[in-house]
């Protein structure tokens, strides 16, 4: 059974595997680095929707029906969906998943939605309530630009750390048993609310760092790690300033990732050709990064241990007006490959 290690991380003694997995993206991060990894990918972004969030919602669908697909499962065989989504009360998840037959579970971590779905949902599958349970999230650029900013139709300048929300999503199905390549989270923390007083809305990646900084941080000194030990270290979404952040105040603490970090919203986009200032955001970054590039290369055998560790911005647009500070919040998730001991 599961069991705590040190202050704040959870270890699964008997780690749950990613059976399947699916990454879906639209148009502009279609024409990034990771072009030829997503499952599918689509020039249309409304996917043949009326309205944005029809079309997000329509997105999830796809995405969990994608990797639904690959599992060879109907939707109602799950036991549990842990889904959330950047919009209002989470609509995008609960209108995409209503026709599934399955429990839902909605959660909301903004950015860090994946890694909060994967451990809500590796906790079901490793203590026994749940037998299959799948773990997704989305976004929309369209959708979040409504929600948080301006409308699209006001054509506002965008300023130098502003980040480009990803019109993707990621599903993944956990299971108790599974192949030996099918990547396993052997590890889980939920991360600590962290609030260094960042008010500027357009600089996300300087709000999220600290987040990711103690949560990467709490995780080494509870598990009695070192960066060394992993293949990757990966976050999102903190983009190309925020990351730098991240390094900076981790050099502080005598931790130096340098040599194994890596960032979902500097992979999704090649800033040079493609105009998305400081990097990818949004809860689809890092999902549909970890759900079709990063579990690919886990089963490949190029990664072998991976702490992903998305984050997120805990703001709505209410508290932006009222001239709250932003509080951002990191999860993590161990992933491995090899051999587990398997479970009748």
């Amino acid at each position: 059974m599961a069991s705590r290690i040190g202050t704040r991380t959870i270890r699964l003694d008997r780690p749950p595997r990613v059976i399947a997995h699916a990454g879906l993206a639209g148009k502009k991060e279609s024409e990034g680095p990771l072009q030829s990894v997503f499952d599918r990918t689509f020039a249309d972004t409304t996917f043949g929707e009326k309205g944005w969030e029809k079309a997000e919602q329509t997105l999830l669908r796809m995405t969990l029906g994608c990797a639904l697909q690959k599992a060879k499962l109907p939707p109602s065989a799950l036991d549990l969906i842990c889904a959330g989504d950047l919009e209002n009360q989470c609509t995008a998840s609960s209108f995409a998943f209503e026709d599934s037959g399955a429990p839902f579970c909605g959660l909301y971590g903004a950015c860090s939605t994946m890694a909060l779905a994967l451990a809500v949902a590796a906790l079901a599958v490793e203590t026994g309530t749940c037998r299959l349970a799948a773990a997704a999230t989305g976004s929309h650029f369209c959708t979040a630009e409504r929600q948080f900013r301006k409308p699209l139709e006001y054509g506002g300048q965008r300023t130098p750390t502003a980040q480009w929300t990803v019109t993707g999503a990621g599903a993944a199905i956990l299971a108790a048993n599974g192949d030996e390549t099918d990547p396993k989270i052997t590890a889980v923390q939920f991360g600590t609310i962290t609030d260094l007083g960042i008010t500027d809305g357009a600089n996300m990646g300087a709000a999220m760092a600290p987040a990711a900084a103690r949560t990467i941080a709490d995780f080494l000194r509870d598990t009695n790690t070192k960066p060394g030990d992993y293949d990757l270290i990966l976050t999102g979404d903190l983009g190309f300033i925020g990351s730098e952040l991240l390094l900076e105040l981790l050099r502080r603490e005598d931790i130096d990732l340098t040599a194994v970090h890596n960032d979902c919203g500097k992979m999704i986009f090649d800033r040079e050709r493609q105009d998305v200032h400081a990097g990818g955001s949004g809860c689809g970054c890092s999902a549909s990064v970890l759900c079709s590039h990063i579990f690919d290369e886990i089963r490949r055998g190029r990664y072998r241990k991976v702490l992903f560790v998305a984050t997120g911005a805990l703001l709505s647009a209410t508290s932006a007006l009222q001239g709250e500070t932003i509080p951002g919040i990191a999860h993590a998730v161990l992933l491995e490959r090899g051999e587990t001991e398997e479970r009748a």
